[in-house]
């Protein structure tokens, strides 16, 4: 499975620490996230990470993209809670692009956890059929 991982400055630790607890699991999976945040994993975890673009410069459109073409399986999203003083239009596109996809989406740590361990039982397998470029798709059309 193609898993995305984004974490607002506030979230970054938060999200670490998540990937330590369930480094097992995500060291399974095709891993990408925005720079900074997967900069950070990637050291404290060992686990390979494709480094995006940072959020700010343009990492979560990309993200966004990838969920568009039915790239990404799964969204753990751990955004800043505190209030806002404006819209963040490209956070809406992207969760918005994720409803229209079907592609689970954890913006907390204990949705994540509960995505994670669902990931593990293989509740989130019919995903396989979905993206193009999972494993499932590339044996029917030979490319294996």
């Amino acid at each position: 499975m193609d898993i995305a991982i984004i974490a607002s400055d506030t979230k970054k630790e938060l999200m670490t620490q998540f990937c330590i607890a369930y480094c097992g699991i995500l060291s399974k999976h095709n891993l990408c996230a925005t720079q900074i945040t997967g900069k950070y994993i990637e050291e404290a975890t060992g686990l390979k990470i494709e480094k995006l673009l940072s959020g700010s410069h343009g990492g979560e459109q990309q993200i966004a993209s990838r969920v568009a073409y039915n790239e990404i399986d799964v969204l753990l999203y751990f955004r800043d809670t505190g209030p806002k003083p404006y819209f963040n239009e490209s956070e809406y596109q992207l969760l918005r692009l994720c409803d229209i996809h079907n592609v689970p989406v954890a913006t907390n740590i204990a949705t994540a956890e509960v995505l994670i361990c669902a990931l593990d039982r293989g509740d989130l397998d019919w995903r396989e059929i979905v993206n193009p470029r999972s494993e499932y798709n590339r044996r029917r059309r030979g490319q294996l």
